[in-house]
């Protein structure tokens, strides 16, 4: 997948997290969210040389929503990379409607799934 230079990915108006602030957010020490950064159930972007969580990885109660590393694993095991994980979570789709991220925290949830293991195939 190619990008154009000024694609960003996330949006830069989208709420990112440090990893000690997903920490903090999450009510675990920072080693533990970065073990879920190693262990691929959650994503990061680069920003100013520091790891970004997107804060809508994390729901109301600061825990990883449960479709996230789902949905990381179906588009990582069918050879995206990060970038294009986070591009294809953060693209609105007019047939959700919306982004996939954001179906993922309500009833488009199995939907967005779906389509991601799809997109995997």
């Amino acid at each position: 997948m190619s990008y154009p230079e000024s694609h960003e990915v996330p949006p830069a108006d989208e709420p990112l997290l440090s990893v000690p602030e997903a920490a903090e957010r999450m009510g675990v020490v920072v080693t533990r969210v970065h073990d879920l950064l190693g262990e691929h159930r959650l994503i990061a972007v680069t920003v100013d040389g520091r790891r970004m969580i997107p804060a809508v990885f994390l729901d109301e109660g600061g825990r990883v929503n449960r479709f996230v590393p789902g949905v990381i694993a179906l588009l990582s095991d069918g050879g995206y990379d990060d970038r294009e994980i986070l591009d294809w979570l953060f693209t609105p789709d007019e047939s959700l409607p919306g982004r996939p991220v954001d179906g993922l925290h309500g009833h488009l949830a199995r939907e967005v799934m779906r389509r991601a293991q799809a997109a995997g195939l």
